[in-house]
């Protein structure tokens, strides 16, 4: 799935975006590009959870 996550401005808020998607999902595969603010994960989490846990962590996303 890929996500559109406009703060998402450099590498400290893809870690910090990384950190929030493991905490539902351990073992997603996650791709992150701050310059064009999206995120691929490869994951078994429902999207509706990591659209959750992303706003919770302060970076609310969008589905591509």
């Amino acid at each position: 799935m890929e996500l559109r996550i406009e703060s998402m401005t450099c590498g400290g808020c893809a870690q910090s975006v990384t950190k929030a998607i493991q905490s539902v999902d351990p073992d997603a595969r996650i791709e992150t590009n701050p310059a064009a603010r999206t995120v691929k994960v490869e994951t078994t989490a429902t999207s509706a959870a990591l659209l959750r846990v992303l706003e919770e962590a302060g970076y609310p996303a969008t589905t591509n």
